[in-house]
């Protein structure tokens, strides 16, 4: 029989369920992918069902063992990541609706769900401290609005649950039958307060009592946790008979306690060497892990905690144990440069052009800029937008400015749409995401952080373009991964620390991250020019406060 030899890393995200296997030393030999569904009634509901994203899980491991050619009895340990979704769940573990639909298939508020705006803004008038470990604002993306939303709005799903899991901690239970939660999640978007400790005393009765979510209290917080862990740690047995067989594993596998999508980038990130540098406690503080996707999160760490003004946390050992997370992250980013592209009228034929040519839309985008930038009088790419730029809060901000009510603008438009027009606007919405992360390192490093050096992983990671603009425009040097699935390394790496195979979480990002191609911010005019536009991206806010205030005049 083969030695358990491989570690599974699970991730769930927004738009589908991966496998991914690795060696001890972080070399992925397959991986797989599957999607899943995701309703949206209407706006600012998004919804899914856990049943499906657990059905999703099982064919993407299944897909990943038959690419790896790796039998189950190889698979050592598992971890597992998700999106910070709601996960509903009533006394039998079957779904509970949170829908207006009234569908109980559809029990998963998505992160990205934005209904509990209003309640949000009432909790953060009560000015509670525990608010000082979210950045000071509290998100509608967090999950205690959320449960108060469901509470004034779905009475009886807030009687009939029996468990509220963020969706990670859904992952791990579903997979165990343990109801063990993560220190991450729980950390990052439940308010608990980490660094009181691991045994329930982390959760503030004041608070929760404030907001109008006293039944917890009463409760003893049996419905959101009573038993939270550091991540890593292993769950009771490993994985149960028929956990096994819906995910094609052999039981008892060690599973490790989860962890958040974007956090699980962080851990196949940041243990990673950087030329002869390696990540200890005193480099640590000059990096920051930016993992995108649909939505993009900056995550750094320090042993002290700093208190941030819109930038969530510090939370304590919610990533790396022993030291303070600080996390920003903006709502729309990849989601954004898409919106950006596919609303164009020039989108339809240059997606037809793009498939005949067996090449995708972003490439090119790309190779129509290139030729925009050679013409006449254009000393650099970036020079393209002189005249054109965006805001892009399209779906509120979420740091530093912590106001999910805020739109984007664009300015500088024509009456023309050609595909050279979209590939200007498309260059603009990638300045514009790496200009809300300028802001965000901006913070940071005004409250102590010493951030140079980005290790970057997600879909933009692919893209020349999103690379240049942010490693110019940020100042920083970018550092790709040699495994791009950051993320799913990250998993792997709590499955590793499950098995025991390494002793912890850190042992298990210095052996298993490693770093490949480097990024170089382009000085002079350059940067000249983007200082002006940053000023510009400032002035973008300033008016549209001011736009604000004159129609409520109205």
């Amino acid at each position: 029989m083969p030695q358990p030899n491989l570690f599974l890393g699970i991730d769930v995200g927004t738009g589908s369920a991966r496998a991914g296997l690795f060696t001890a030393d972080g070399r992925m030999l397959g991986s797989a992918t599957h999607a899943i569904k995701l309703w949206k009634p209407q706006p600012d509901f998004v919804e899914q069902s856990s049943d499906d994203i657990w059905a999703a899980c099982g064919r993407a491991v299944r897909g990943a063992l038959a690419q790896a050619k790796a039998k189950p009895e190889q698979v050592a340990g598992i971890g597992f990541d998700a999106t910070c979704s709601l996960v509903c769940l009533d006394a039998d573990d079957q779904p509970v609706t949170i829908s207006p639909t009234g569908k109980a298939a559809q029990n998963v508020v998505v992160w990205m769900d934005h209904r509990a705006i209003p309640q949000a803004e009432r909790i953060n008038k009560t000015k509670h401290a525990v608010l000082r470990y979210v950045g000071g604002v509290i998100s509608p993306e967090m999950q205690t609005p959320k449960l108060l939303w469901l509470k004034e709005n779905l009475p009886a799903t807030w009687q009939r649950t029996a468990r509220f899991l963020d969706l990670p901690d859904f992952l791990t239970y579903r997979a165990t039958g343990d109801d063990t939660r993560s220190l991450c999640t729980t950390v990052c978007k439940w308010t608990y307060l980490g660094h009181k400790g691991t045994t329930g005393a982390g959760w503030e009765k004041s608070y929760f009592n404030a907001i109008g979510l006293g039944d917890l209290v009463r409760e003893k917080f049996a419905r959101i946790g009573q038993r939270i862990r550091p991540m890593g740690e292993p769950i009771g047995a490993g994985l149960t008979a028929k956990a096994a067989r819906e995910l094609g594993l052999r039981p008892g596998i060690p599973v490790g306690v989860s962890i958040i999508d974007a956090h699980a980038g962080g851990l196949g990130l940041l243990g990673a060497p950087v030329g002869s540098k390696k990540a200890t406690t005193a480099t640590v503080e000059k990096r920051l892990a930016l993992i995108g996707g649909t939505s993009s999160c900056h995550m750094a760490v320090s042993p002290k905690p700093r208190f941030i003004t819109g930038i969530w946390g510090p939370y304590f050992s919610a990533m790396i144990p022993g030291l303070w997370l600080t996390e920003g992250g903006q709502s729309a980013t990849g989601a954004l440069i898409d919106h950006v592209i596919f609303s164009h009228a020039a989108a339809a034929p240059l997606l037809k052009a793009a498939k005949q040519k067996g090449v995708t839309i972003y490439e090119l985008l790309n190779a129509r800029l290139d030729a925009l930038a050679s013409a006449p009088g254009v000393k650099f790419p970036a020079g393209l937008t002189r005249d054109l730029h965006i805001q892009p809060d399209f779906h509120g901000n979420r740091s530093p400015r912590a106001n999910p009510t805020l739109k984007g603008t664009m300015t500088g438009l024509t009456l023309s749409a050609t595909a050279d027009d979209l590939a200007l606007q498309y260059l603009a919405a990638i300045q514009a995401v790496a200009h809300g992360t300028r802001h965000i390192l901006e913070e940071m490093n005004r409250k102590g952080y010493r951030i140079d050096t980005l290790l970057a992983c997600g879909g933009g990671t692919k893209n020349p373009v999103f690379l240049r603009e942010h490693a110019d425009i940020t100042g920083c040097k970018i550092v790709l991964p040699k495994e791009p699935e950051a993320v799913l390394l990250g998993s792997a790496v709590l499955g590793a620390v499950a098995a025991q195979h390494h002793g912890t979480v850190l042992d298990a990002m210095a052996a298993m991250n490693a770093a490949d191609k480097v990024v170089t911010p382009t000085k002079g005019a350059v940067a000249r020019f983007h200082a002006a536009k940053h000023q510009v991206f400032h002035q973008l806010h300033t008016d549209f406060l001011n736009y604000r205030k004159l129609m409520a005049k109205a």
